[in-house]
């Protein structure tokens, strides 16, 4: 039988190759039988030594002298383990050392249950820095990565040019992952045109840096789709609209789209709801291609915007749409002043038609946390209004955390910025009144917490200094003695008593409201010392070390005018005012005040100590300049002139009264438009 068979497989070979010699002439038949007969026998072999694997549940065991039993899995994909209910009530809890054998009965039983593995691409992208690791599961076409990443905040640049330049390294990253879509989100609003055509005058360098202007051409990228980069430009205000009909990777048309945005005049910047269009026209982009496993785009979203946005309330939504797709976000964007919600910005005409005056408008830009964590508080006797307007370090809590938990980077833009004060002359037109700025690698440290409100509140209750700083930020402005008054003339004693009067009204109205700061203040000394993070300790130390000083400084102030009327005399009886200047010294208000103002020192010396360079530590040293108290100084004041009368001049050609001159027109001042 098996010779006939080998004779027809010969005159098989024959017939079908023309050939007379065949691969099984001679004795190959045998071999092959022979390597039949050896595969069997090994196989049957290896049946009787090696364990069975036909099984699906195994119970493990832990005790003092048991050792772990191996699970064998049929398959070398994870299983899906479930865990029956253990019995812990027949556990032995007198030893921490040691665990006693469980018996049979109680012991847990661990299920296996065998699953096939899903064919899941994991996306990987180098947008911000990875930090957690996550599982994918589900529909592996509308599914994707939820790892969670964390972008760059904190980066400071003197022009939206430095950014672009930032920006174009990001970009080349992409397109080194896959082809890439990068739209760009303009705010529309008047004070933002100076740097829509900086950012259009660098759009060609993009291109031409990463060698795209002249693949462009080539005959593999003849369709737009094919494109290794593509760029879309949308505008955004009150609305939000495509400036170009479709994606493009022509430079000229590009750049036209931008120099062709409309200003709009509503004031109103609602640039969550711009992203959340974005990530909605573009997700298909994202999502993975069953007969290629891959995503067709990377998709990269650049905002450029001189404001906090007018929808901030809509900030989670944004996050969670691009968080869904992997879209990353960069803001091209300002710096936030330190705990204040708005910022006065240098306004000037663009229309030389109109008067160039400089003209101050507040804008929406902070502040850089979710909630204030500074106090509404004035200084008093000192020089500290230029200390109002500083810098926090990092942009609009709302916008620099979409950039953050995207992987994005937030660049907050600022031309004068530099060490040391700034004055309102050397500020740039269009840009916010920031008078002081900080080192952004000191301010690392002190990042806000970029969480959602109500992971916000949560942290906050778990520190009682933490609550007492928000709660007491919280409070509107205390008005603490603006420009008191220092000078008292005694020309004539019932206008001196009048004078001191008016002056004990305002600081006796101010008192109560500083009372209720510190009471909501010294409730949080209790956490103080379980404080962790750098910023919340120099938050919490600021307000309180403060608010101690304000007190001091009111109390001593009222008790020092109400001293005055007492009997002051004049050791000099050429003299005849009373100035109130600072001191050091509170021996004339007693022992208690003396006693604050050491806590006061404490607190604030170790602001200076602990967190130099820094706004805390800024605020802190004004304080600590200025004296707690005060005291009286003699000075002299002449008296008025008697009034002169007025020359009845007829001559028009006096010198003295100047004609105007007709062909001179004074310049109309517009007001500021909506910014």
């Amino acid at each position: 039988m098996i010779n006939l068979g080998l004779k027809k497989l010969r005159r098989w070979w024959q017939v079908r190759t023309g050939r007379y010699d065949t691969p099984i002439d001679g004795e190959v038949p045998f071999w092959v039988v022979s390597l039949c007969i050896n595969i069997l026998l090994l196989g049957l072999l290896a049946k009787l030594i090696l364990p069975e694997t036909d099984f699906r549940r195994k119970m493990l065991v832990v005790g003092e002298h048991e050792e772990l039993i191996d699970v064998v899995l049929e398959e070398t994909f994870p299983p899906e383990v479930e865990f029956s209910d253990l019995n812990i009530d027949e556990l032995s809890t007198e030893s921490d050392e040691q665990l006693e054998i469980i018996t049979e009965r109680d012991t847990p039983l661990i299920n296996i249950a065998i699953q096939r593995p899903l064919a899941i691409e994991v996306p990987t992208h180098d947008f911000g820095e990875l930090t957690t690791e996550s599982s994918f599961a589900g529909d592996p076409v509308e599914t994707l990565s939820n790892a969670e990443t964390t972008g760059s905040v904190g980066n400071t640049v003197t022009g939206a040019s430095g950014a672009v330049d930032r920006l174009t390294k990001e970009i080349l990253r992409s397109l080194e992952d896959n082809a890439t879509m990068v739209v760009w989100l303009f705010d529309q609003s008047a004070s933002l045109t100076r740097q829509r055509a900086e950012i259009e005058g660098r759009i060609d360098r993009i291109y031409r840096e990463l060698n795209l202007l002249e693949s462009a051409k080539a005959a593999e990228f003849e369709k737009d789709e094919d494109q290794p980069l593509l760029t879309h430009v949308y505008a955004f205000g009150k609305q939000v609209s495509p400036v170009l009909k479709r994606p493009t990777n022509d430079v000229k048309r590009i750049k036209s789209a931008i120099a062709g945005i409309e200003r709009d005049s509503s004031g109103i910047e609602n640039v969550f709801t711009a992203v959340m269009r974005c990530v909605k026209d573009f997700s298909d982009y994202r999502r993975i291609d069953r007969s290629t496993g891959q995503r067709k785009r990377n998709v990269m979203l650049i905002v450029l915007c001189d404001e906090a946005g007018d929808d901030g309330d809509r900030a989670d939504e944004a996050i969670k749409s691009c968080e869904k797709f992997a879209i990353p976000v960069y803001v091209i964007g300002v710096p936030a002043p330190f705990g204040r919600a708005e910022t006065r910005v240098k306004w000037v005409d663009p229309d030389p038609q109109y008067d160039q005056r400089p003209q101050v408008a507040l804008v929406s830009q902070g502040p850089e946390s979710v909630m204030p964590e500074r106090l509404n508080l004035d200084f008093i006797g000192g020089d500290f209004e230029d200390l109002e307007m500083i810098d926090s370090g990092f942009g609009p809590y709302h916008l620099t955390r979409l950039c953050y938990q995207t992987g994005g980077i937030y660049f907050a833009v600022h031309p004068n910025r530099r060490k040391g004060r700034v004055s309102f002359a050397e500020t740039d037109v269009y840009s916010s009144d920031l008078r002081y700025f900080f080192d952004p690698e000191v301010m690392r440290r002190y990042l806000p917490d970029y969480v959602s409100i109500n992971e916000y509140r949560t942290r906050i209750k778990d520190n009682r200094s933490r609550a007492a700083l928000v709660q007491a930020a919280s409070i509107p402005k205390t008005e603490q003695l603006v420009v008191p008054a220092f000078r008292f003339p005694k020309l004539d004693e019932a206008e001196f008593v009048r004078q001191v009067s008016d002056a004990q009204r305002a600081a006796a109205i101010l008192q109560p409201r500083l009372d209720r700061l510190y009471e909501i203040l010294i409730e949080g000394e209790l956490d103080r010392e379980k404080e962790a993070s750098p910023r919340w300790q120099a938050g919490f130390d600021l307000a309180i070390g403060r608010v101690i000083a304000a007190r001091l400084r009111a109390k001593s102030y009222n008790e020092m005018l109400a001293l005055s009327k007492t009997g002051l005399r004049f050791e000099d009886p050429n003299n005849n005012t009373w100035v109130l200047r600072p001191s050091r010294s509170l021996s004339a208000t007693g022992s208690q005040n003396e006693k604050l103002a050491e806590k006061a020192n404490e607190y604030l010396t170790r602001i200076v100590d602990e967190h130099p360079d820094t706004p805390w530590a800024l605020l802190a040293q004004r304080e600590l300049s200025t004296p707690f108290g005060w005291k009286w100084k003699e000075s002299y004041t002449p008296p008025p002139p008697p009034p002169q009368p007025q020359p009845n001049v007829v001559n028009n050609n006096n010198p003295r009264n100047p004609q105007p001159q007709p062909n001179r027109q004074p310049k109309e001042l517009r007001p500021i438009p909506k910014l």
